[in-house]
């Protein structure tokens, strides 16, 4: 039996993350390990739970997705990162 995938979900709008979150917790295959609503509480969350993979949106208040990415290959410097926005 394979490991499945660690995520951490990272998106201001909780209405998203809970659609998220409810999709993925049917699929084996991934396990969401933390969500966060803002760069500087998801980067916390990623030193915390180590996720293999960050699903993280651009457009966020405060710190942007993009200008997080440093601090995330500090705190978790093995998860990989998928910038993912509803955001033209």
């Amino acid at each position: 039996m394979t490991r499945s995938i660690q995520l951490l979900l990272v998106d201001d709008h909780s209405l998203f993350r809970r659609g998220l979150v409810a999709l993925l917790d049917g699929d084996p295959r991934f396990a969401v390990v933390g969500e966060a609503g803002d760069a500087n509480e998801a980067h916390r969350c990623a030193q915390r739970s180590q996720p293999d993979l960050i699903l993280l949106d651009n457009h966020m208040p405060g710190v942007n997705g993009v200008d997080a990415l440093a601090g995330f290959r500090q705190v978790a410097p093995a998860a990989r990162v998928l910038m993912l926005t509803v955001s033209e």
